[in-house]
């Protein structure tokens, strides 16, 4: 840098996350073999978003800007050899959105410094990113204390001339949940045919839209668990959870052009049926009130009426009593919860405005990437999949024609109209 030998900005208390409408307080720093002639010192503040149709590709196709703050650090003169520092201050918008990172944008906040030195001599730039959070309080979420449920029958085929139904329901303890929170999940599945099925899958996917020319959606699998299959004629409870992973919040309030939503799909892979329960992930822990028998997951009762078995199975083997059997676990496929940041303890925060803004309490950094937050270290990797809806981890066919699950709003509206029509 020649005469530069040091030029940094410096975050007060060595921050790196912050919350909306906080005040970010920092110095920038010079250091200087030997005089320098400058026209001014300035140093600024900006919150933006930016959008690509590439992946990876920080040449945007779509922007927006959410503040924009400049300061004169200094005016026209000399700055002598040794060491500078320039002390600054902003205050942070009330409206300053969550940051986020994702293969097709990002919502970036950074302090930029420059020094503006005389016509043909070469200017001097540094920045500074930082991160914002604005925790969301799952509290503030109507039901969300409510058990999820949904349910679907489906009529198939098999052995040319015989068919039968099934009948698959799934229920979450919880609407939302926090990161290292286990989501507990019950499957009732009931196998009204005389063919087993194939193996039971429970997936936590994650969905981020990306407002361009055109949405772009990226889906993928976050984790997976899966069980046997179900016996001909017989009536099966799978009890399963999946831990959460360090997951960016569902909601970005204040952006406009990436959406995150969140859904546990349960699916059987023969015959191919599923069930899609849209959640929220946040920051604030649920405030668990005690469910009172009729309320308890153990005891909701299947949203489906159960029907007789098709008269072509009656025909031909006579009634067949649904036997109550549990379906074993075979397999867990799910990332490292504890790796990506070490030493940090998953207790709940509280709605305390000092303790949301203090360097002291680490889990406010878990909504800084698309999977994964920024701290993450060594590799982790979105856990693969074979089930259909999931994109390649090379995002090649990202985009049209394919179609992301529903929003939390069509989920619930859509529901029972689905249910009733038994498809």
């Amino acid at each position: 840098m020649g005469k530069v030998q040091l030029f940094e900005i410096r975050l007060g208390d060595s921050r790196v996350v912050y919350s909306p409408g906080e005040p970010l307080a920092g110095t920038v720093t010079v250091r200087l073999s030997g005089s320098l002639q400058y026209r001014a010192i300035k140093v600024s503040c900006i919150g933006s978003c930016g959008v690509s149709n590439k992946i990876n590709d920080t040449a945007w196709t779509v922007e927006e800007q959410y503040f924009n703050s400049t300061l004169s650090l200094a005016d026209k003169g000399v700055l002598t050899a040794g060491e500078h520092n320039f002390p600054f201050q902003f205050l942070l918008p009330a409206s300053a959105p969550t940051s986020f990172e994702g293969p097709f944008g990002k919502v970036l906040h950074q302090v930029k410094a420059v020094i503006d030195t005389p016509r043909f001599s070469k200017d001097y730039k540094c920045n500074k990113i930082f991160y914002v959070l604005c925790p969301l309080n799952l509290n503030d979420i109507p039901d969300i204390e409510q058990p999820n449920t949904m349910s679907i029958t489906k009529k198939f085929n098999y052995k040319l001339v015989k068919s039968g139904n099934i009948i698959l329901t799934a229920t979450s303890d919880l609407k939302g949940y926090i990161v290292g929170q286990a989501i507990q999940l019950r499957t009732d599945i009931e196998n009204k045919s005389g063919r087993d099925t194939g193996a039971v899958v429970a997936s936590l996917l994650q969905k981020v839209a990306y407002k361009s020319k055109r949405w772009i959606y990226d889906l993928r699998t976050i984790a997976e668990v899966e069980g046997s299959g179900v016996k001909a004629w017989k009536h099966a409870e799978w009890k399963e959870q999946i831990l959460v992973p360090a997951l960016p919040q569902s909601i970005l309030q204040g952006c406009s052009l990436i959406h995150i939503d969140y859904y546990i799909q349960v699916s059987l892979k023969s015959p191919e049926v599923s069930v899609t329960l849209p959640i929220y992930i946040g920051n604030i822990a649920v405030n668990r009130v005690p469910l009172s028998p009729s309320r308890s997951i153990q005891h909701i009762p299947s949203v489906v009426v159960p029907s007789a078995p098709p008269e072509e199975e009656e025909a031909a083997s006579g009634y067949h009593p649904m036997d109550n059997i549990s379906i074993p676990t075979k397999s867990h496929s799910q990332q490292q919860p504890f790796s990506y940041a070490p030493g940090l303890s998953f207790q709940e925060i509280r709605a305390d405005s000092e303790q949301t803004g203090s360097p002291n309490h680490p889990t406010l950094c878990l909504s800084t990437g698309a999977t994964v937050p920024y701290y993450a270290e060594g590799n982790v990797v979105p856990v693969p999949t074979a089930s259909s809806l999931i994109l390649p981890p090379e995002y090649s066919t990202w985009g049209y024609p394919y179609e992301a699950p529903p929003s939390y709003e069509q989920s619930c509206s859509s529901a029972n109209s689905s249910i009733s029509n038994g498809n």
